[in-house]
């Protein structure tokens, strides 16, 4: 296995070659893959595939990324997995907060190519209790024009409970054009997208039963536990669910990350396993017939 990293032009867009298992990590909102490469490095260290696409008008300007729709974040996901398809014959889509929507929309609509889930602090609310009162005064916006005319800053805690980690994002975003950690803030016209995708997936949660792994801290500060409660009850089959005790909403940053990684290498390690045994069932029954 390979642990170099292919930099795809100016992009923040990584990959990982591994073997035939792969693992797409999705980056939430407003941020880029470097939220991901702590669990991406755990995973290529175990053998598996790793691709880690930037979403569409992420990376870039904020001009890039208010000139685009859930729609258009979708699509560039969704070649992302036709890529790691390519090379793989068993791929888990892992996502955090936005990723992990869009990873539920992978699954519904791509019920061959996916075959398990890992969710990391969904976000179908901007619930959590650092979230300030007015946020949920945004529901009631519902025109892209009113949206782009709000601005909503980032939590002082930016998602990260380790002092640490913390400061050295914060001085990362201070510095950066929006190409390496994302960018500051969240301009309305995304929060307003998030919303339109987090209902098309409310919709179609029930289709989905591949098996799904869902992180999510106790402590979250931007989405409360209760959106993981409610993915896992909605969904087309049983989930599971690990509650972190010691982290923020960036769980694949925060304290404890080696959980995640661990957690996640499991799940994916199970699900691998599962296939294998069905093709060789399936190879069995073909040459007793």
């Amino acid at each position: 296995m390979s642990a170099e990293i292919t930099q795809l032009n100016k992009e923040t867009t990584y990959r990982i070659a591994g073997g035939k298992v792969g693992v797409l990590l999705i980056h939430g909102l407003c941020g880029t893959p470097a939220e991901m490469r702590f669990v991406a490095m755990g995973l290529a260290r175990a053998g598996y595939t790793v691709h880690c696409p930037t979403l569409a008008g992420h990376g870039a300007t904020r001009r890039d990324i208010i000139n685009t729709t859930w729609q258009d974040w979708y699509l560039s996901a969704e070649t992302a997995l036709d890529e790691i398809r390519k090379d793989c014959d068993t791929v888990i889509v892992g996502g955090l907060c936005l990723g992990s929507i869009i990873g539920l929309h992978l699954a519904a609509n791509n019920r061959d190519k996916v075959q398990g889930l890992a969710l990391f602090s969904p976000a179908l609310w901007i619930n959590g209790w650092a979230m300030p009162w007015y946020t949920k005064l945004f529901s009631l916006v519902r025109v892209r024009w009113m949206a782009n005319l709000l601005q909503f800053p980032d939590a002082a805690s930016l998602g990260i409970k380790c002092p640490r980690v913390r400061e050295f994002v914060r001085a990362a975003l201070a510095a950066s054009d929006g190409s390496g950690l994302g960018t500051a803030g969240t301009p309305g016209a995304m929060l307003l997208e998030h919303h339109r995708i987090v209902s098309a997936a409310k919709k179609i949660l029930g289709k989905i039963d591949q098996p799904v792994l869902i992180v999510h801290s106790r402590e979250d500060d931007y989405a409360n536990l209760n959106n993981a409660a409610y993915v896992q009850a909605n969904l087309g089959a049983p989930a599971d669910l690990v509650v972190l005790e010691d982290s923020y909403h960036m769980v694949t940053l925060d304290k404890e990350r080696h959980v995640v990684v661990e957690k996640t290498r499991s799940f994916v390690e199970r699900i691998a396993a599962s296939v294998s045994a069905t093709v060789a069932g399936d190879a069995e029954a073909m040459e007793a017939a």
